[in-house]
């Protein structure tokens, strides 16, 4: 598979937008004008009650002047250390574009509207396995999985399949987003915005 790297392109902080969403929604679009695999996959990072970081992967369903939008069961061991802690990070790293963007800040609960008007859009399959699984619980087999899916299939079958009660959206609100280019020499370039009271973003460059 030939890369789509262009090391000559570089990141300006004179030039690049002054707001880090929209230049977040601009490197998001050349991701998928390249059809990388999965251009929305995202590492979420979380912290436990004992202080102990934990990361997984989670794919971005929505971008826009608010944050950052996932779902996920709301039982999980994530969201569970989203209670606690509401404070997240999240990584995207696109290799054939030599790009990584972190962001930094506060989760809050998409509105249960929101979730359910998500939840429609999903494959039935993906809407089932929403039901049939107690995401993050210890289970003995998967036959476990496979037989409530098989009845929560055999309950809907004839209809519309209800959003889970226990399931929905996180919506990242960041105040700080870091935009990464690969170069040569690992010179690479570091563009970091960093939200003021005032909501007005700051751009700084920082060493490699």
């Amino acid at each position: 598979m030939s890369l789509v790297t262009n090391n000559v392109e570089g990141l300006d902080e004179q030039l690049i937008d002054r707001d880090p969403i929209r230049q977040f929604q601009s490197w998001f679009n050349d991701a998928l004008a390249a059809k990388l695999p999965m251009p929305d996959a995202m590492s979420l990072a979380t912290v436990t009650p004992d202080g102990r970081p934990t990361a997984r992967m989670v794919l971005l369903k929505q971008i826009d002047a608010d944050g950052f939008v996932f779902f996920t069961n709301y039982q999980s061991s994530k969201a569970r250390q989203l209670e606690i802690n509401p404070y997240a990070a999240l990584v995207f790293y696109w290799p054939q574009l030599e790009r990584q963007v972190r962001v930094e800040g506060k989760v809050n609960k998409t509105s249960a509207d929101e979730s359910a008007a998500y939840f429609k859009t999903r494959p039935r399959e993906s809407q089932i396995g929403a039901w049939a699984s107690p995401q993050s619980e210890v289970i003995s087999a998967r036959d476990v999985l496979e037989q409530r899916a098989h009845e929560i299939a055999d309950q809907y079958c004839d209809r519309e399949i209800d959003c889970p009660a226990n399931w929905g959206g996180f919506r990242l609100k960041p105040d700080r987003i870091e935009f990464w280019k690969g170069r040569i020499g690992r010179l690479h370039d570091r563009i970091l915005y960093e939200l003021q009271p005032d909501e007005t973003w700051t751009i700084k460059r920082l060493a490699p």
